[in-house]
């Protein structure tokens, strides 16, 4: 079997090959192409084919977008990704195209070790239901469902669910932002650029200041980046107070998909955001912010929470899903501790 799996983003698309051994994929070879410089998705799949002799035999693509009917448009990208027009170039029955974060949930039993690491360490997951959150330049959501003896992903929207404020300066922090969109649903705060929102709105409103060390920094590199490092390194007090305070709100959010979820089987923690912030994950707040649900706060003690290290998860998951042809088990039933 040779496998073609796909993450296709708004800036760039990343094409691998794979075979299988032992029920996992193997690496092959692998290629980053810019999305928005190329024609069309079966474009860049006719160039990276062309550098090989490889003869395809399944294929999955995991895409920035909802799926509806074998097809998504992704933000930034003047052309659409069709499944079926994929499956006519491979000359395959069907290719299968996957929102990016369920791509990343399929792709959790295929990592390596090391590449998770546990928020809880003394917590075991249980059988039953999971969810993954992942923040990067949005916010994305999936349910694991559990059929007694294993997973099985399913994409979801819910970073696009609204924003509810839990104190009075997240009210004032809702009006802020709602001068600025017309409605404000999580993925607006809990993302890259929820991250410079909410370090604007210190400043802007007089909680913060604005140092003319982080006014260069804003302006010569990526704004998210650039307040993240500066309140990981405690340089900053401001990049400190937003990036405490956007923790908080990743806490609270992993908190309500877990009880949409029933996620005994656990919560993981993907996307870009998570690895580059572990010190602040690790501090507390983020666990504190995911259990301070009222009457359901014992239920979410029990639920163990990792964090997802690995950029590769959601390609690795395509290929997982590829490899099966028709829908199978994620996850191994819950033995031990963790992973």
């Amino acid at each position: 079997m040779v496998i073609l799996a796909g993450d296709v983003g708004g800036t760039k698309t990343i094409l691998g090959l794979f075979s299988r051994r032992g029920g996992r994929p193997v690496a092959l070879r692998e290629r980053t192409f810019p999305s928005a410089g190329s024609a069309s998705l079966e474009a860049i799949v006719e160039a990276f084919l062309s550098e090989g002799r490889e003869r395809v035999t399944a294929c999955a693509l995991g895409v920035a977008g909802p799926v509806v009917d074998e097809r998504t448009e992704v933000i930034n990208l003047r052309w659409p990704v069709d499944a079926r027009r994929v499956a006519r170039l491979l000359r395959l029955p069907r290719v299968h195209l996957l929102n990016d974060i369920e791509a990343i949930a399929w792709g959790i039993s295929a990592l390596p070790p090391g590449s998770t690491l546990g928020l809880t360490p003394r917590l075991r997951p249980r059988p039953g239901n999971a969810a993954l959150i992942a923040a990067g330049t949005g916010l994305g959501t999936a349910i694991l469902f559990w059929d007694g003896q294993h997973h099985w992903p399913a994409a979801s929207e819910g970073g696009h669910v609204g924003f509810a404020p839990r104190d009075e300066d997240e009210i004032e922090l809702r009006r802020y932002f709602l001068r600025r969109h017309d409605r404000l649903s999580l993925d607006r705060l809990v993302s890259g650029p929820g991250l410079r929102g909410i370090y604007d709105f210190l400043v802007e409103s007089g909680r913060g200041a604005l140092s003319p060390l982080m006014a260069r920094r804003l302006e010569e590199d990526d704004p998210s980046a650039a307040i993240s490092e500066a309140g990981l390194r405690d340089d900053d007090p401001t990049a400190e107070r937003a990036l405490d305070w956007f923790v908080s709100l990743y806490g609270s959010a992993a908190g309500d998909l877990a009880l949409v979820a029933g996620a005994v089987g656990g919560v993981w923690v993907g996307g870009g955001i998570a690895p580059k912030i572990l010190p602040k994950l690790r501090s507390g707040s983020f666990l504190r912010s995911l259990r301070s649900k009222g009457r359901l706060s014992l239920f979410l003690e029990r639920v163990p929470v990792r964090v997802i290290l690995d950029p590769r998860t959601g390609l690795l998951g395509a290929a997982v899903r590829a490899a099966r042809g028709s829908p199978g088990s994620l996850l191994a039933p819950s033995r031990g501790r963790p992973r």
